[in-house]
């Protein structure tokens, strides 16, 4: 007979050997898992720019472009207005200070200085009009104290005389009375006489010295009235070239207008933007370089404009010693201008994929040179070759230099 063997409960050892191979198996496909949820770009590596970061000298400076400027420009307005008769020099042309460029016509100019002739005329005829009255008045005035005079002298003596035959009593009282009346009426009159031809002639000097104020001031109106017509001849104010002219004859010109412009050639200027990233750290007086074939000349910051327009801000800068001989007003520039002192630093060439990370991040290709990885970096000072790098990259590294927006979101690129 037959005994049933029952089987034994529990783990064996082949089960160890399950559990492991399980777990291992399990492992690997959570290793899948994870390594394909990074997110993932797939590209051909000769459509990238790929640099190598380095260890070298940094020089603080930034390439600009300007334009070549007359040293300064001098507007043209005008001081009247007027009709345009003649045009005598045109545009381009050079000019030397008080040459006449235009002509211009002004009728009611013309009539205003009309009347204020006649209005001096006039003025003069009252002064000369009234000098007249006064001396007259004051020769009378003479004459009536003359007399005056000569009969006080005479009422005196015989108020004299009677007084002493009075008091002889050889005369009435009577007649000494009147004799004494007669002489404290002629001194009273002598003495009113006398003060009428004093205040006649303080009245004579104060008038006439008005007139003659009121009739300088009509002089000096009218030499006004006569350079308001000088006026009318719009001449060069500096020497220098005429930029342009904008003035036709027959045209109307306004008061005030502006007609034209005279660029002084004495020296140039070069006229140049700049990005407002640098705006803290330009300022006057900088140094910078101009190449021009083969020849370097120096330059010196002499403006900074405080406007920002487009994200740019304009300076001027002129030549420190010498200039090219060819300049020409117009020209265009390549421009080295010095921020500070150089100094060695880590190096990465320059790329457009500061555009689109604003330097905060870049992609490190690994040492297979198959795969880039997305990494954080500080970026410095930069110039028209390099950034200055502070951290997150090392020398002999290379990046990826060419534009990302083709990348999205990818932290990871791989290079087919």
């Amino acid at each position: 007979m037959d005994i049933k063997i029952e089987k034994k409960k529990g783990l064996r050892p082949k089960h160890y050997v399950y559990i492991v191979i399980g777990a291992i198996l399990l492992l690997v496909g959570w290793k899948m898992v994870f390594a394909n949820s990074v997110s993932t770009y797939r590209t051909e590596k000769e459509k990238l720019s790929i640099a190598e970061v380095s260890y070298g000298k940094f020089d603080d400076y930034i390439t600009i472009n300007g334009a070549v400027a007359p040293i300064s420009t001098i507007y043209m307005d005008a001081y009247e207005g007027g009709r345009v008769t003649e045009k005598l020099i045109e545009e381009g042309a050079m000019v030397k200070k008080g040459d006449i460029i235009l002509k211009l016509e002004n009728r009611g100019l013309y009539e205003q200085i009309l009347a204020s002739e006649n209005n001096l005329a006039l003025k003069q005829n009252d002064l000369r009009s009234t000098k007249l009255t006064f001396d007259s008045r004051q020769v009378e005035g003479r004459k009536d104290l003359v007399n005056s005079e000569y009969e006080l002298q005479k009422l005196q003596r015989n108020y004299e005389q009677n007084k002493s035959l009075f008091e002889e009593e050889l005369i009435s009282k009577e007649d000494y009375l009147v004799a004494k009346e007669n002489y404290e009426l002629s001194k009273k009159q002598y003495d009113i006489i006398k003060l009428q031809t004093e205040q006649d002639n303080v009245l004579r000097s104060t008038s006439l010295s008005e007139l003659d104020v009121d009739l300088a001031r009509m002089k000096k109106t009218l030499s006004m009235v006569y350079e308001r017509i000088d006026h009318l001849n719009v001449r060069a104010t500096a020497d220098g070239q005429l930029g342009f002219l904008d003035a036709e004859i027959g045209q109307s010109i306004a008061q005030g207008q502006r007609i034209g412009q005279i660029n002084v050639l004495t020296d140039y200027k070069i006229e140049a933007t700049i990005d407002e990233h640098y705006i803290d750290r330009v300022k006057r007086d900088l140094i910078a370089v101009l190449e021009r074939n083969g020849t370097e000349y120096q330059l010196r910051l002499r403006k900074v404009y405080p406007e920002v327009r487009n994200g740019k801000f304009k300076v001027d800068l002129v030549f420190a010693d010498q200039k090219p001989e060819t300049i020409r007003t117009g020209q265009s520039y390549s421009i080295k201008l010095q921020l500070g002192a150089s100094n060695e630093a880590l190096l990465l060439p320059r790329g457009s994929f500061f555009q689109s990370t604003g330097g905060q991040w870049v992609f490190v290709v690994d040492a297979s040179g198959e795969v880039a990885w997305k990494r954080p970096i500080r970026i410095g000072k930069q110039n028209s070759k390099y950034y200055e790098l502070l951290e997150g990259l090392e020398a002999g590294e290379k990046v990826i230099t060419s534009n990302y927006d083709s990348f999205g979101d990818a932290e990871k690129v791989v290079l087919q």
